[in-house]
């Protein structure tokens, strides 16, 4: 009774010092929480969240805010917007040049709400052209800035191929949007591109040369985190592009800012040429001297020095070991081996009998001719090279003069791009089921911010909500407090732990004193109690044993006996089943 509550009270001592510890690191994390010197009421936000509900509507399109935009619920409208490309890819086969993926209107494979829509690239591995033209064109001259968002849901994941939109250009190539093709020009390429371990967010202009009208394409700089959840996770993402009149950019990733900079400085090549270029006509002097160190000259090989020592040479002091046998080859020709039947000497040419080990090698330290191991050569140093020394001569790295670049100009303004007048989506990919959603094109970001929050916000909280089960919880606690993480871990492991040690601890002190009292019974002739309480293993073991023998013999008594009384027989049938059902039980 003592060892129990001993051991109860070890068990009570290790949960309260866990519960402690527990109970620690989560004030810690409280007071964490509370440094900035603001206090939130977290439980009433989150009984707010709890009961806020989620209902879509199809976002209001006001002409005025928007050059273009399309939430794709009304799909007869959609429909009379977007036109499907008819042309060719120029320099390809015949078979594959068309644009024939097919685009369909439709709900997302996981349907969220019934009346949300959306485009989608059903093809796969097929060249998919379809553009629509802007209710206004937009122009960079009116010093506004352009907006360019829009969603993307890629159900099926990605390996190779792009999810990017193109705005088109101003001008005769698209007035016909069903000649639609990869040459149509463009002013802005925006969007995500994936083939392989290669992942892109593209944000590309065509720029201008204002001297001779040349267009250079120019590519921003890669962000500096890889981008590859949204590939992943088959989940909507809001891609944004904002671009300034002060030339600018911002690209974001579900209201994330994920690359910055400026249309001068981060892309390649860059938007104006360096002012001097190397002057192609210079050459360098047949004398000119470009080497930092020499040889030193004065430098002398030693007398002793051998270029010709090998590495390794024989071991002089080696002796062949006793009953090495040198006039015994190591292979010799199989004696049991028979020419084939149908061996043609002519063709085959002359038979010869397969090499096996030879059997008077096997109990030899070794057969055939003795040759000394080879040992490192104390004398070896390698080639003689002379020290290298500064050149007295050295007149540095050659490189040609520069003179002014005749290609030289400063745009200052590179904002101001080609006019806009249609989005396409021009694409490839082996992967189909991309859906795309919510495209606007505006010149105010906080009307692109209102329109986001009133589809892809509500969108995105009802998916997470509804996808933050349990574990989902565990692991953002996790993430949010890991001290309090791996305290818990260690209370969890101590509990268990506990529990192991309180139940098998306690069955191997039972079995114990099933073994004591059973060991005093043998040794004492003192009368032990028959059925009256539950047996233990050993006293089971002999009452079986017992009732055995008691059984044989009561079964030879009924065969001698047979004016026996009948209810007494029964009675004692009774009892002894009883016992071996007891037994069994234990």
């Amino acid at each position: 009774m003592q060892k129990k509550f001993s051991r109860g009270r070890t068990a009570l001592a290790l949960l309260f010092a866990c519960f402690i510890l527990v109970g620690t690191a989560g004030a810690n994390a409280d007071i964490d929480d509370f440094d900035d010197g603001i206090v939130e009421d977290v439980q009433e936000e989150a009984a707010n969240v709890v009961a806020e509900e989620l209902v879509y509507e199809s976002p209001v399109i006001e002409p005025r805010k928007f050059h273009f935009a399309d939430h794709f619920d009304d799909i007869e409208a959609s429909r009379k917007q977007w036109i499907h490309s008819q042309a060719k890819k120029d320099d390809i086969a015949e078979e594959i040049a068309k644009y024939d993926g097919i685009w369909n209107w439709e709900s997302p494979q996981r349907i969220v709400w019934p009346k949300d829509k959306g485009l989608v690239l059903k093809s796969k591995a097929k060249h998919a052209a379809i553009s629509a033209r802007l209710s206004k064109p937009f122009d960079f001259k009116a010093n506004k800035p352009l907006v360019v968002q829009y969603e993307v849901t890629m159900q099926e994941g990605q390996e190779c191929g792009g999810s990017y939109i193109k705005l088109l250009s101003a001008g005769k190539e698209t007035d016909d949007l069903t000649m639609f093709n990869d040459k149509t020009p463009y002013t802005i390429m925006f969007g995500p591109d994936k083939c392989g371990n290669d992942v892109k967010m593209h944000f590309i202009f065509r720029h201008v040369n204002p001297i001779n009208g040349t267009i250079t394409e120019k590519h921003c700089n890669k962000p500096k985190n890889r981008l590859e959840e949204p590939f992943k996770d088959k989940l909507p993402h809001l891609y944004q592009l904002v671009v300034r009149p002060d030339n600018s950019f911002e690209i974001r990733l579900d209201h994330k800012i994920i690359n910055e900079g400026s249309l001068l400085t981060d892309f390649k090549p860059p938007v104006n040429p360096p002012a001097e270029i190397d002057d192609p006509t210079d050459q360098k002097p047949a004398e000119w001297d470009e080497r930092e160190k020499i040889p030193d000259p004065t430098s002398q090989k030693p007398d002793d020095w051998n270029d010709d020592a090998l590495p390794q040479i024989p071991d002089v002091n080696a002796v062949m070991p006793e009953g090495w046998l040198e006039d015994e080859p190591d292979m010799i020709s199989d004696p049991t081996a028979e020419k084939p039947e149908d061996w043609d000497t002519e063709i085959d040419g002359e038979w010869e009998a397969p090499l096996v080990d030879n059997p008077a090698c096997e109990k030899a330290p070794g057969c055939g001719k003795w040759k000394a191991p080879h040992i490192p050569n104390p004398e070896y140093k390698g080639k003689w090279r002379a020290p290298m020394i500064e050149n007295p001569n050295y007149q540095g790295k050659w490189a040609p003069r520069k003179i002014a670049n005749p290609d030289f100009f400063e745009d200052l303004t590179p904002f101001k791009m080609t006019p806009i007048s249609a989005v396409g989506l021009e694409l490839w990919s082996m992967s189909n089921e991309i859906l795309f959603d919510n495209l606007v094109i505006t010149d105010d970001v906080d009307v692109a911010r209102d329109f986001a929050a009133m589809s892809f916000d509500i969108k995105r909280r009802y998916i997470d909500r509804e996808s933050d089960s349990f574990v989902n919880k565990v692991l953002e606690l996790a993430k949010t407090y890991p001290t309090g993480w791996g305290i818990g871990l260690v209370a969890f492991i101590a509990l268990t732990v506990v529990g192991i040690y309180c139940r098998f601890g306690k069955a191997k002190t039972q079995d114990s004193a099933a073994t004591a009292a059973a060991a005093k019974a043998k040794k004492t002739d003192e009368p032990q109690p028959d059925d009256e309480n539950e047996p233990n293993e050993d006293e089971s073991e002999e009452d079986s044993s017992g009732q055995a023998a008691g059984e044989s013999n009561t079964n030879d008594q009924v065969k001698q006996d047979d004016n026996s009384d009948e209810p007494t027989q029964t009675e004692e049938s009774t009892t002894k089943s009883a016992r071996k059902r007891a037994v069994r039980k234990d």
